[in-house]
């Protein structure tokens, strides 16, 4: 748009501008909030002065001024290479930063100008040119009475040709709006009036209904608009014209409301109506964009479904055709909304070009972004933008059509492919909520199936070895970025390709724990004392020791019914046990159906997929006994070394004890072996304690103590006594068979009477809070401890009873992550994991380094968290597989194993 596109011929003196003086009006420059101003005008044409007069100081960039920076003086000609260089810079960093910039310099020259827009289009803002065509005579006057600045007489009167010549051509240079103000009169009467970008709506803050792909499927719209609340308005033929939400909610149409699909007018006099009204908005698509040019009579390819829209809109009268063509042409490639928080466009928008004009920009919002390559449907394979996507704002976008929406990365695409069958889409915002419709038939067959069989492929994005191999960085929303190194995510490709359960059920891996810090204390490798002592240092008061159990640990994805797991994970069943490792627990399917039996009727006993609004959880727990998954290693490795100290240590103890008899001074050797098979007694007993018989599901017990997640919610992050309570709940439900741990013995044929009860498998978590401010609270949880350990207990998990909880650093800024949780293990369960007589080796076992664990336990209880809000977030397959996979690996970082 040009301001002024008719130059008054030149005319010899100053009479003609002399007579304007008299006669200027003020005058309103329209100028975009966040373009590139470039001042165009001789020397001593007052383009400093007007620079001042209506724009901010520090939004001026002086050519001058770079001179007086790289050479001490703004006169200095020789350095106005470099003080351009500088200026371009400038230039580039204040419109990267998304800032009204205005240069200050002659720009008389083509050149100067050239490389001003290459810097605006490299930033995708507006050039605007503000012309000073001031009088060459006014000039030099001014030029006269500056003492530091004398041009030679020649200087002016060149400059002002170089404008005048310039003047037609601006336009064809690139600049999107050009103001040209002749005389010193309209130089001072003009105004500058800032103007927002048409995309800049960040004054509407919704709420909003973001609605998918339409594609001419307007019953279907009708049908998803009216399941949102709004009010169908329709004309006297009973056609949809208009819709309202009664609570004022905003529609949002993401493009492609037309072609393929069997009633594209309908679709456009609807959501035309809505627009009109104010009750919607609505961003173009690229079948909008082609539809336009074709309905302009411009050369287009009629394909892709233009000709059913061409030949339904043939039906319609002329006037309606002229509003469709004035619709088109009046969308805005993308809109930002609520403060910037939100961003809808079709086919998604990367995060530099939010809020930006120019075709490359646009380009991007209508058709994305694509590799140069096809698939095997000879379809162009769409660079994937949003996995590399980390912005503020939200996208919501559509264009290529998903089996059902998910979010990545504070992304959603919302074409659900109605017309091919699938389903049409809304997003509910603030809500995050996804609504849909299915589609009532197939409309038009895709090139491209809409589901294959392919793991996460129902959710757009199937499983790609491209994501897991090789050295991996994982971004976490706790902990940075956490590095994978290539040979472990080779060893847990193996591991995950060859013995993981099906991908699509593993959500989470556990994380490995850290011991608490070494004891000085005789007798003790780790004690409480330093556990407390340790949380205390980082800022942790309140905490929560929980008894450690004496099995494996175990992750129960648990269904309210089989229908639940494939409608959320796509595969139907019970639920899965599995492994830190994600093997299958249990061998036997049918013993892995019965545990997860008795804690689906025990969730619902309690009402946890109620109170949850769930249908299924997410738990971790401990499997007891432990020979339940370890027996060929108990077999082998702990019960090997106890049946050969109890057939060796007998017969030396009666040797040394014969050899004595003949008087040999042989004490000190016979109390050191009487010491050993002490010592093989007591590991032998230890690990006797974790293993016993069991039957189907008879003697097995299960000790969740924490509820990981639920549908559309990360519960890990909760305070642990909220866990612990529904815990609670849960095992009660399991041992009573009711809902608040009740019996009913009024009368023995109901089946909850006790003489009908099945033998309890859920088991308690025993726990002791503590406050580290308090000594006594410390000594009372310390003697708990001794007693479970004495009595042959494990140990405990001392964990902050807050759950997720930073260290602070100066000024009340959060910190880095404190350890979610630390071991510590009693004497006799230690002989275990270092040895039958490893209390002779304290000192050297004290040496323990502790610091490669620490870290690799916060990196991977980093990475659980981060798999567990992608999938409450309703992020697809991989991006919840990402950070689970991540944490397998991690597992293959050497680190001692006794640890």
């Amino acid at each position: 748009m040009t301001d002024d596109t008719t130059d008054t011929p030149e005319t010899p003196g100053e009479s003609r501008d002399q007579d304007r003086a008299e006669s200027a009006t003020p005058r309103r420059l329209p100028v975009t909030d966040v373009s590139l101003v470039v001042l165009i005008g001789t020397s001593g044409a007052g383009k400093s002065t007007f620079a001042r007069r209506h724009f901010l100081p520090t939004q001026v960039v002086s050519s001058d001024f770079c001179r007086g920076l790289v050479a001490d003086d703004e006169n200095d000609q020789s350095a106005s290479v470099e003080a351009f260089d500088v200026l371009h810079y400038i230039v580039g960093k204040r419109l990267a930063a998304g800032r009204l910039t205005v240069v200050d310099a002659t720009n008389v020259q083509p050149e100067a100008r050239r490389q001003l827009v290459a810097i605006a289009r490299e930033h995708d803002v507006l050039p605007i040119a503000i012309v000073l065509d001031v009088p060459p005579g006014v000039c030099a006057e001014r030029n006269r009475s500056r003492p530091d600045r004398q041009l030679p007489a020649h200087v002016i009167p060149r400059q002002h040709r170089e404008l005048r010549r310039s003047l037609r051509g601006l336009e064809r240079e690139g600049f999107r709006k050009v103001h040209v103000l002749r005389g010193e009169a309209e130089v001072a009467a003009a105004e500058i009036g800032l103007e927002k970008r048409y995309n800049d709506l960040r004054h509407l803050t919704g709420p909003f209904d973001l609605v998918g792909d339409i594609h001419g499927c307007r019953s279907e719209l009708e049908t998803l608009l009216t399941r949102l609340g709004y009010t169908l308005a329709r004309d006297a033929e009973g056609r949809p014209v208009d819709a309202a939400h009664p609570a004022g909610r905003t529609a949002v149409f993401v493009g492609d409301l037309v072609d393929r699909g069997p009633d594209t007018p309908g679709v456009l006099r609807l959501v035309m109506g809505m627009v009109a009204a104010g009750h919607a908005l609505c961003v173009p698509g690229n079948h909008e964009n082609k539809l336009g040019r074709a309905m302009d009579g411009k050369k287009v390819n009629v394909a892709y479904g233009l000709q059913e829209s061409l030949d339904q809109l043939a039906g319609e009268t002329e006037e309606f055709r002229a509003e469709v063509r004035a619709f088109m042409r009046g969308l805005v490639s993308h809109y930002l909304l609520d403060g910037g928080a939100l961003v809808v466009c079709h086919a998604g928008l990367p995060e530099r070009y939010h809020g930006r004009n120019s075709g490359r920009v646009r380009s991007h919002a209508l058709y994305g972004d694509t590799t140069g390559e096809t698939d095997e449907y000879g379809l162009p394979v769409r660079y994937p933008w949003a996995e590399e996507y980390r912005g503020r704002a939200l996208v919501v976008y559509g264009h290529t059509p998903v089996p059902a929406a998910s979010f990545v990365n504070n992304t959603v695409c919302l074409d659900t492919g109605c017309v091919f069958g699938g389903s049409l889409t809304a997003l509910r915002y603030p809500e995050r909520e996804l609504v849909s419709v299915e589609a009532e038939r197939e409309w038009y067959a895709p090139v491209r199936p809409l589901v294959t069989d392919a793991p996460g492929a129902r959710e757009g994005r199937p499983l790609d070895l491209a994501d897991v191999a090789g050295r991996r960085i994982v971004e976490t929303g706790l902990h940075g970025r956490v590095a994978v190194r290539e040979e472990n995510a080779a060893a847990a490709l193996e591991v995950m390709s060859r013995f993981a359960l099906d991908p699509r059920l593993l959500a989470y891996l556990p994380p490995t724990m850290a011991p608490s810090a070494t004891s000085r204390r005789d007798g003790y490798l780790e004690h409480p004392e330093e556990a407390f002592l340790g949380y205390r240092a980082d800022g942790v008061r309140h905490l929560v020791c929980e008894e450690k159990h004496m099995g494996s640990r175990a992750v129960l994805l648990v269904a309210r019914e089989e229908a639940a797991l494939e409608r959320r994970f796509g595969v139907a069943g019970p639920g899965a046990i599995w492994t830190r490792t994600g093997r299958a627990f249990l061998a036997d399917e049918e013993l892995t159906g019965a545990v997860l039996g008795r804690v689906r009727e025990a969730a619902e006993r309690a009402g946890l997929f109620e109170e949850l609004a769930t249908d299924w959880l997410l738990l971790d727990a401990e499997l007891m006994p432990w020979s339940l998954k370890a027996v060929e290693l108990l077999r082998r490795q702990y019960a090997a070394v106890g049946a050969a100290a109890g057939a060796v240590l007998p017969e030396v103890l009666s040797a040394l004890e014969r050899a004595a008899g003949r008087g040999l001074d042989l004490a000190h050797l016979t109390a050191r072996q009487r010491q050993r098979a002490a010592d093989a007694q007591a590991f032998t007993e230890a690990y006797r304690r974790y293993c016993w018989p069991t039957e189907g599901l008879s003697g097995i017990r299960l000790a969740p103590f924490q509820l990981l997640a639920a549908e559309g919610v990360n519960l890990a992050v909760r305070p642990h006594d909220e866990h612990l309570a529904w815990i609670d709940r849960l095992v009660a439900a399991d041992a009573t068979g009711t809902a608040d741990g009740t019996e009913h013995p009024e009368y023995p044929e109901h089946p909850q009477h006790p003489q009908h009860r099945k033998e309890p498998v859920l088991h308690r978590t025993r726990r002791i809070l503590v406050d580290t401010e308090d000594e006594a609270s410390m000594a009372a949880a310390t003697a708990w401890w001794e007693e479970l350990t004495a009595a042959g207990g494990e140990g405990m998990v001392v964990k902050p009873l807050a759950s997720l909880v930073r260290t602070v650093r100066g000024e009340g800024r959060p910190g880095g992550l404190v350890q979610p949780g630390v071991k510590v293990r009693g004497r006799e369960y230690l002989r275990i994991i270092y040895g039958p007589d490893y209390t002779e080796h304290l000192d050297r076992l004290r040496l323990r380094a502790l610091g490669h664990k620490r870290s690799l336990a916060l990196r991977e209880y980093a990475l659980g968290l981060e798999a567990l809000d992608r999938l409450a977030a309703g992020e697809p397959l991989w991006r919840v597989h990402e950070p689970v996979f991540a944490v397998l690996a991690l597992e293959s970082e050497p680190v001692d194993p006794r640890l």
